[in-house]
């Protein structure tokens, strides 16, 4: 069987009332386009529906469904999948991303020049549509403040759920990641840029979706001490010999 340009990586979490629409609009996206694809659904122990909600539209080559043993946390659900992805291109995004499919074009455009893209609601040219609430965005801008001053980076929107990689770049920069909560993003792409590989950020279509379970004032700690981790993660690697960078 041979590789598929592009790689789809959905990571799920009781995701039973969004799973099936978002599947089929990612692979009618790619079929009208004539694009050769894989979507790998990665289910972190889901305790509703989703893999029943998700199992119809599973053909077990382009559509697959991989479930953790346990909840692991997003970022080792996207590791799981970037990592077993095929693709010479890999998306990976949220299972409320299908709005912001009308952004690729110019993604993939960028990535022709660079090996990582990150969507972005807060780069120029960004489209938002159901917008989060007022205090809840100034909460989450001096949140993201705070992350990138602990990494040094200067991605704007370090945690939107919509990033286009070249495949070896993903493969490279995957592998060593550390955490497995949602605060991989932030390490993903720090350790693009330590590892050389050519990064930039784009404005994307995205709308927000409600009843989100992260509370702030509760996960303040736990993520500093995890971007302080990844900090030194990512400073070894920096350190270490490393392979060609911006391969084509």
């Amino acid at each position: 069987m041979s590789a598929p340009k592009f790689s789809i990586v959905v990571p799920l979490f009781n995701e039973q009332f969004a799973v099936a629409g978002t599947i089929v609009d990612i692979r009618d996206w790619f079929e009208q386009r004539a694009e050769s694809y894989e979507i790998l659904l990665v289910d972190n122990a889901s305790t509703d529906a989703t893999r029943a909600h998700a199992e119809p539209l599973l053909n077990g080559e382009k559509i697959r469904l991989l479930v953790n043993d346990a909840n692991r946390g997003k970022g080792y659900s996207v590791r799981r999948g970037m990592l077993e992805a095929r693709g010479e291109i890999r998306l990976h995004c949220d299972a409320d991303c299908a709005p912001s499919l009308a952004s690729l074009p110019t993604m993939l455009t960028l990535l022709e020049n660079h090996d990582l893209v990150v969507g972005s609601r807060l780069a120029p040219g960004a489209q938002l549509g159901q917008r989060q609430t007022l205090p809840r965005r100034f909460v989450g801008r001096g949140f993201q403040q705070c992350c990138r001053a602990i990494l040094a980076e200067p991605t704007r929107d370090l945690f939107c759920g919509f990033k286009l990689w070249r495949g070896a770049a993903a493969e490279a920069v995957f592998e060593r990641l550390s955490l497995d909560g949602w605060t991989y993003d932030a390490e993903a792409i720090a350790m693009a840029r330590a590892l050389g590989y050519r990064v930039t950020e784009t404005g994307i279509l995205w709308t927000d979706r409600e009843g989100s379970r992260l509370q702030m004032a509760r996960i303040l700690i736990p993520v500093v001490r995890d971007l302080l981790a990844a900090k030194s993660n990512v400073r070894a690697h920096r350190a270490a010999p490393s392979r060609e960078r911006g391969a084509q």
